[in-house]
This record gives C-alpha cells, structure tokens and sequence, in this order.
C-alpha cells in the first residue's frame, strides 16, 4: 500500500491566525513594521532580554521550565519540525515525514547535518535524544507526550521511526516543542550537559538566571537562518528596568512589555511594538490534594469571585481575551466557544461557599512578578473582587528567583501562566494527565482522560472536536485551574532589529528568535 502524508486539522487556526499576527505586529505604529519589509542581513551582534530566567535554571531539555530556557536551547540546538509562522509545520533536522496510519511515522532525518564539535548526527542522537524523556526514572515535563510513544528506533543512519500507542496526527507538530531538542548520543544517553547541539550559534558562556552569549556556527546546515554573528542573551526581570535596557541601547528588544508603558513607548521615535495573538494564558491554580482546594464548590465559589473583565482591563489593558477555567482559547481549532463565559457573581459564589459549609473562607494566595506581568496587583484587584463574596484573600509576596522552584506546585493556592502548546493535545498532556510533572493543580478525572487518550487517536475532525469540547467543559465545571485571560504577545525592539511574519506558538517569535531575527544598521 502506497504512503500518504497524514494531514494536520489542529493546526490551520494558525493560518487563519497568521493575518492578525502580522497586524497586531504593526497596528500599535501605525504603519508597516520596518522589520516586515526588510531583507534579512548577516553580521552585528543581538543582544535580546527575557523576563524569564531563573538562577536554578539548567539546559537539560525535560526541564525546560520557562520562557528564557526556550529561547537559548533553540538557539544553540534543533528540533526535528518548527511550527512556521503560517502555522504550518516546517522541517528542521527532519527532511520529511510520513504515516499510513497515525500511529507508525517516519522521519528522514537531514543529510550533512554536524553537532558542533564536528560529529555528523545520525539517527541513533534522535533516537537517545526523545527516550531521554521515555525513561522509567525520568521527570522531564514533556514526559507525558512522550509515553504515547511505544518505540522509537533507527531506520539506518538517516531515517527515524516512531511508534505511537494510537494513532496521532499532530505528532509533527509536537515535535516543534523544544524538549525535542537533539543531542548527541553517548551511550544510550543523552549527552546533553555538553551543550553540543546543532544549532545555528554556539554556546560560549552560560551564567544561568543571567546571562548567555553565543556566537555563529560556521558549519551551519541552514543559510535561510542565524543571521547575527554573535547573540547575547538576558535575563531581566523587572521590567522596569527591562524597558530602560531597550530605550538607553544596552538591549535591542524585550519580551512581555509592562502594558502600563505601552502608551508611553508608542511615542518613542526609534520604537516598534510587536502585538501577536496567542495561547499565553494567566491562571490562579489550585491544588486539588489539598483542603480546602479538594472542595469543587469552594473551586466554583473562587472561580465566580473574580472580576475577569476588571483584570483584563487595569492587567492587560485590553491586550488579550477573557479566560473561561480552560487553557484552551480562541487560538486553538477545538476551542469550545459554546461553554457560557463565566462571569463575576458574588451571590453564586457565596451559595457554592455555603453548599461547602464555608461560609467564612480564608485563602492565602501566594504571588510573584516572577509568575507573570501584574501578577501581584492581579492578586490583589482579586482579593478585593472576593471580598463582596465573603471570601478572605490573604495575598502573600513571593520572592521571584526560584519561584518556579520553590512556590509553584508546592504552595496551595499561586499566580501562574502557561505559554501554550501547538495543539489541544500536547496542553492537556502537559498540565491536565494524572500524575503529570507539570499538573500543577494535581487534578484528574476517570473521564477526562479516558477523552484525551481518545481524541489523540481520532482522525475525524467532528468527532475530537466534540471529545475536547467535553473536556473543556469537565475542566470548567470541576478542574483546579483558575484560567482569567489569554494574553496577547507584546514586545518591543529598536530600529537595529528586524524579522519577518511572526509566530504565535510563544515571545520572541516561538521562542527562535536568535535564529530568525536579524540585526541591522
């Protein structure tokens, strides 16, 4: 029986989705982006600062925990596909792919392709590379993606082929993610504290939660991208000060701009904001395990005690779209825009505290810049909007170098955001399975995941549209997570940083901005 290229459903909302990227990019000046119009230029040096960063942070790819992380492995290493700006799934270290079914692909991988110390890459780096997460002892995040696959061998030295549990169209487009990132074998390990990668720049120097500085590998396979001859990397958080970096010239672009300084930014001569629609969302997560989170109707009364409307506005300043207790919004295929938008109603929340007995709640919500832009003042607009519903919010500050480490899935009740994924799929995988290293509100349902096992392997677009339309909807009425708002992407550079159409998939252009970015005079 002949190959046929299995399609991908999940992902043409991004190509619808590719329109208002490219507006959101120049609507905030008023005309066309310079950067949209230039012809890419090789040479000069980019220096890019994140909001994201943490002092515990490693390279190891299953701990890939935020933003920053992203940015750097993708700028030293490769995956085998990118999702392109158009949405579509472009190949990187894979040539091309191909299933019958689903279930069995395979992966040619590229020719000529070396690390950077100068080995060629074969399929047996790709193969250690994706069990590094399949491993019984492993606690990499993209583990649960990563069991549906029931073996993954080399076919010779050039082909890859992955077996899955049941069929999965999307399994290109999961591979975009940066956990996939490939490196040489050693053993039938891994060698990733090598940082030997075989990407477009070169890692030189890693002070983590700092700084990293990287510079061109000659050798690369690719003349279509990392265009700048050296590229440092950032970490700011406060982005106060994150912004003065980028106006006095010591950085030439930031992720996250302080919405507060939009305004203020648009009026800067040498200024380009970057406006891009996405699947970044901000959550208040419960912890399900624990009193009084293990409640539903205490999770019901905290859901209707939140002004989502007042965030949206005094947070993002009209910059993104209200959450519905779902991570799955109007950027994605499946997203099931029928579920009523839960609106602010201090009377239902207080019947739900009375149907829990609780009448008199009290709740610490611990809290961090470190978890998103206005996270704090987020957290406290929510205590007083609680307030009316009888609900006590004690906000607690939060220290924000090791947050993710030390107050994330460990405190009850926190601030959160979630970047998104390329598919329905891969987010309930991720943040959503029982037992997940990223389920941060330790919630599951018998019936949940008896959906997502099975919408994984539905090929008829109708019938998994309806699969996560019920999941969608358990999460809303049941699940721990407190999803207020998608946010949009917005980021700002001056006139010596340049780039074409951008990607919706995370900041700084999905996260490959080192490598798709160029710099000019």
């Amino acid at each position: 029986m002949s190959r046929k290229r299995i399609t991908l459903p999940s992902l043409t909302r991004r190509q619808a989705m590719a329109l208002p990227a490219a507006a959101g990019a120049v609507g905030l000046m008023g005309g066309r982006s310079r950067a949209q119009s230039a012809t890419p230029v090789k040479g000069g040096r980019m220096v890019l600062a994140s909001r994201h960063g943490s002092t515990t942070d490693t390279t190891d790819p299953g701990t890939l925990t935020n933003a920053y992380q992203g940015l750097l492995a993708l700028a030293f290493s490769n995956t085998l596909t990118e999702i392109l700006p158009d949405g579509s799934v472009g190949p990187v270290l894979a040539e091309s792919w191909d299933s019958t079914d689903g279930k069995t692909w395979r992966f040619q991988l590229r020719k000529g392709v070396t690390f950077h110390d100068g080995r060629t890459m074969k399929a047996e780096d790709v193969v250690t590379s994706i069990n590094h997460h399949r491993r019984k002892e492993s606690t990499s995040f993209i583990k649960p993606v990563a069991e549906q696959f029931t073996e993954v061998k080399a076919d010779g030295d050039t082909a890859v082929i992955i077996v899955l549990q049941s069929a999965n169209a999307d399994l290109p487009a999961i591979l975009n993610t940066e956990a996939f990132t490939i490196y040489p074998a050693k053993g039938d390990r891994m060698d990733w504290e090598s940082k030997n990668g075989t990407g477009g720049y070169i890692l030189k120097e890693h002070q983590p939660g700092i700084r990293a500085y990287l510079e061109r590998n000659p050798n690369y396979f690719r003349d279509d991208r990392a265009f700048a001859s050296e590229v440092e990397l950032l970490c700011i958080q406060d982005s106060s000060a994150r912004m003065n970096a980028l106006l006095s010239g010591e950085v030439q672009a930031i992720d996250e701009v302080d919405l507060k300084t939009v305004d203020m930014l648009k009026t800067q001569p040498n200024i380009t904001l970057d406006r891009v629609q996405s699947s970044l969302h901000y959550t208040f997560p419960m912890r399900t395990d624990m009193a009084p989170f293990d409640n539903v109707d205490v999770r019901l009364a905290l859901k209707h005690a939140i002004d989502r409307e007042d965030l949206m506005q005094k947070i993002l300043y009209g910059y993104g779209t209200l959450g519905n207790d779902t991570p799955i919004g109007p950027s994605y295929t499946y997203w099931a825009k029928d579920i009523p938008q839960r609106t602010y109603d201090p009377d239902k929340a207080k019947f739900h505290l009375k149907k829990a007995g609780m009448e008199n709640l009290k709740v610490d919500l611990s809290t961090s810049e470190a978890a998103f832009v206005g996270a704090t003042d987020a957290a406290v607009l929510y205590a007083e909007h609680a307030r009316r519903a009888g609900i006590e919010i004690n906000v607690v500050r939060e220290a924000g170098d090791a947050y993710w480490d030390n107050v994330w899935m460990k405190k009850p009740f926190v601030a959160c955001y979630w970047g998104g994924y390329p598919t329905e799929g891969e987010m309930f995988a991720i943040g959503y399975t029982k037992g997940a290293a990223w389920n941060d509100t330790y919630w599951s349902t018998p019936r949940f995941e008896e959906l997502r096992v099975a919408a994984l392997g539905e090929l008829d677009p109708e019938k998994r549209r309806a699969m996560y339309a019920e999941m969608q909807q358990i999460l809303h009425d049941d699940g721990g997570a407190l999803v207020f708002a998608f946010a949009d992407f917005v980021m700002a550079r001056n006139q010596t940083i340049a780039h074409g159409p951008l990607s919706t998939e995370g900041p700084f252009d999905g996260s490959r901005a080192a490598e798709r970015w160029w710099v000019v005079s």
